[in-house]
């Protein structure tokens, strides 16, 4: 079978026959440069098929480690990695792929404060996150130094796949904020962690996703700029919708309402969170998982606030006070954080790695589930 692997090996150089994708599109993958933001469910098959097919650069930012409970949906991973970080394994699995990729890590959550900074230097991003408000600093540093990222979202048996902040030829396309205006309240849309999705829903929709890369990185096909694609695993029943670019989209319309906020929020750990809660001015650990996750393991120290409840519970909390937020992992914690960010608190935590970390580095007799 004709194959596209890394130009730069001699080898390969008389397989490259696959029509309408020749050397110079080879090239083209050689040359760039490809963000990955997450290596979870989707980020584990885009990474490895734009390892296999010669990326030169692949840029991945994580700070997960490998979770027995994750192995059916992240064939990135194996049983012997649980407990390491994915950062370390992804790079040894991709170089093991293709020897001649460059892998790059940045162990960092991606955020408004830093997304620009992650984002500059490449050609294409895929989005490969688990949570809003990663997204939408994604698509504001996407459009700031025009980058197009991949966008690509699971749910139990459904997955959704599309290009924003690209092109669509020498007309601007639509940014995730024309499909999605505003970020959701949180709690209103259940996460993957939450709802649970079928293993292989992600690796079909990590694949589209580097399908996507490769299209917009060669200049071949139509990549899907303003076109949203539904795929439903149970019928496979595939569905394109059209996404117009808004002309009052607060990001890329005529008028962008938005602008940078100059406050952030704090990633530290359990055991940096710990040592706060001996000061002065120890923040109030807010958990935000559900009763019965409160129920199974929590910390004395910590009020129970369910992610679905902060929008009217948030008026019992004093904005000037210290609020460290938790949760499972890290993930609701953090649409907690930023949605009190965006609503006049301005001293906000997130507890990285959640009450599993804690557990783990700063108390063992807090259960584990």
């Amino acid at each position: 079978m004709p194959t596209t692997h890394a130009i730069t090996d001699p080898r390969y150089a008389r397989q490259l026959v696959l029509r309408g994708f020749g050397p110079a599109a080879q090239t083209s993958l050689h040359d760039a440069r490809v963000l990955v933001i997450g290596v979870g469910g989707l980020g584990s098959p885009a990474a490895s098929y734009l390892a296999a097919a010669g990326v030169g650069t692949i840029t991945l930012v994580d700070t997960d480690v490998v979770d027995l409970t994750n192995l059916h949906r992240q064939l990135l991973y194996t049983t012997p990695d649980v407990g390491r970080p994915k950062l370390a394994v992804a790079r040894e699995r991709l170089q093991a792929i293709n020897p001649h990729v460059v892998v790059q890590t940045h162990d960092t959550r991606l955020t408004a404060a830093n997304a620009r900074a992650l984002v500059d230097g490449h050609d294409v991003v895929i989005d490969a996150t688990d949570n809003f408000p990663a997204r939408y600093a994604l698509n504001e540093a996407c459009l700031a130094l025009r980058v197009p990222f991949v966008y690509g979202s699971v749910a139990r048996f459904d997955g959704q796949v599309s290009v924003f902040a690209g092109a669509n030829g020498s007309t601007p396309g639509p940014c995730y904020r024309c499909l999605f205006p505003v970020m959701p309240e949180p709690g209103t849309v259940p996460t993957c962690a939450e709802e649970g999705v079928l293993g292989v829903v992600p690796g079909i929709i990590g694949l589209l996703q580097a399908t996507e890369a490769i299209k917009l990185i060669a200049g071949i096909g139509t990549p899907l700029v303003g076109q949203l694609l539904l795929v439903d695993l149970l019928s496979h029943d595939h569905q394109r919708i059209t996404v117009a670019r808004r002309l009052d989209c607060p990001a890329c319309g005529d008028a962008p309402l938005l602008t940078p906020s100059p406050m952030s929020i704090q990633h530290l750990s359990a055991v940096e969170v710990a040592a706060l809660l001996a000061g002065a001015d120890a923040p109030t650990i807010i958990d935000v998982r559900e009763p019965w996750e409160y129920d199974i393991a929590h910390l004395p120290v910590s009020t129970s606030i369910p992610l679905n409840t902060l929008p009217t519970r948030a008026p019992e909390l004093d904005p000037a006070h210290s609020y460290a937020l938790l949760c499972h992992h890290g993930m609701r914690s953090e649409m907690a954080a930023n949605w009190l960010l965006q609503h006049g608190f301005t001293r906000l935590i997130n507890i990285d790695g959640g009450i599993d970390a804690w557990s783990t580095d700063v108390d063992t007799t807090v259960p584990r589930y």
